[in-house]
């Protein structure tokens, strides 16, 4: 079945045609970045896959792109619930290359953030994504920030980012002639770029090695196949069966889950652990008028504080030009909800019944509500749980790190799976 599924993924770009299987596929013309979706649709019973990414995210798109260049004899999928890719957490973020200077050394998210700042730098240079490399400030604007700015400013070297200095005033106004700060870290490795660009260009480079993407598939249940009336070997080959909420179905033999604000349902679909659990706090973000944009060149940030997860107010400039000023973080009654009054009784009932610090921005919380603040990765137990692989709360810096992530998920699955 591999070298047929391999045939139709090539020709989906020429002849523009569906999925034989009643969901839709994401097709693209070769050349064009980021690429529009194109969907078809042919109807039959089911697909089988030898490795299934659910979530179409940076972090599955990427994944997806790692394994099917390292296995490319294997069968891959990406199911996607929405009708178009990374419009989510990939699409609603400030699109900054973070350096890896605020996180604790030795954790994943040091490790990874550092390692993937240099590859997504790289991978850009490699297919003309555009992207600067403009910097950033960590502003101390009073005295008692100083110590703060200067044990972060350690921490930066242990974990090895690149080109750190601490500077006076003088070199302040040299940077950012608009700023005002006592001292402040230069960081220059810093960068921007539109990750949704760079997760569209991931999905292409899947697509060409021969792996498919499944749009409009909302994923419902997981469960181990049935033996099929007809004598059909599908279901000890592919044992595991992913159904969406209009009764479609793949079949696959492992799965990697990369569902981001939706990891911990996922997990549990699957029969497997649901903490950390999800809890979303929505960033809302103010625009500088264009006459104003001049006053900040690069990222400018203030030094955080390390009572709160979070970085703190600051002036971030986009590729298109414009110049954002927040996040704040407000509790969001939607997983989704980009609108302040997009509401879901099953989120609110979700978040209100768990315990975290107060006024913090809570990406994952564990079971004693205690926040998680670094990557999670596990599996599970049992038929589904030993074939499982989850990516768990993965929040900034997964954009920076996504290549990094890729390459840690591929040796897992292939550690785990024996691929």
């Amino acid at each position: 079945m591999a070298p047929a599924l391999r045939y139709l993924s090539g020709a989906c770009g020429r002849a523009r045609g569906g999925f034989p299987g009643g969901f839709s596929v994401a097709c693209r013309p070769a050349q064009a970045r980021p690429w529009p979706l194109c969907q078809g649709f042919r109807r039959a019973s089911t697909r089988s896959f030898d490795v299934i990414i659910i979530g179409g995210g940076i972090v599955g798109l990427a994944s997806a792109r790692a394994l099917i260049l390292r296995h490319p004899a294997l069968s891959i999928g990406v199911l996607e619930k929405e009708k178009d890719l990374a419009v989510h957490q990939t699409g609603h973020n400030s699109g900054v290359i973070h350096s890896g200077i605020y996180y604790k050394p030795e954790s994943l998210k040091a490790k990874l953030c550092v390692q993937g700042a240099a590859l997504i730098y790289e991978y850009c240079n490699q297919k003309g994504i555009s992207y600067k490399q403009c910097g950033k400030l960590i502003v101390a604007v009073e005295q008692e920030e100083i110590p703060r700015l200067q044990a972060l400013y350690e921490r930066g070297l242990q974990n090895g980012v690149q080109g750190l200095r601490l500077i006076q005033q003088e070199d302040i106004k040299k940077k950012e002639p608009y700023c005002r700060g006592l001292m402040a870290i230069d960081c220059p490795y810093t960068g921007i770029v539109d990750y949704r660009q760079v997760a569209l260009s991931f999905a292409q480079d899947f697509q060409e090695a021969g792996g498919f993407v499944l749009t409009n598939f909302e994923v419902k249940g997981i469960e181990m196949a049935k033996e099929s009336p007809s004598g059909s070997k599908d279901g000890a080959k592919y044992p595991i069966v992913i159904r969406n909420t209009k009764g479609e179905e793949v079949q696959c033999q492992y799965v990697v889950t990369c569902a981001g604000l939706y990891s911990d349902r996922i997990s549990e679909l699957s029969g497997c652990n649901p903490d950390p659990q999800i809890v979303p706090f929505r960033g809302d973000y103010l625009l500088l008028k264009p006459e104003k944009r001049y006053l900040v060149k690069g990222n400018i940030y203030p030094v955080p504080d390390s009572r709160f997860p979070f970085l703190g107010v600051h002036f971030t400039p986009r590729m298109d030009g414009s110049i954002w000023l927040g996040p704040n973080a407000v509790l969001a009654f939607k997983r989704e909800g980009y609108k302040p009054f997009d509401f879901s009784a099953r989120d609110v009932m979700d978040v209100i019944i768990k315990r975290g610090p107060a006024g913090v921005r809570a990406q994952a919380l564990d079971r004693d509500g205690n926040l998680v603040e670094d990557f999670v990765f596990d599996g599970g137990v049992g038929a589904i749980g030993s074939r499982i692989l989850h990516v768990r709360n993965a929040p900034s810096p997964a954009a920076t790190s996504s290549l990094a992530i890729s390459g840690m998920i591929a040796d897992e699955v292939q550690q785990r799976f024996k691929l």
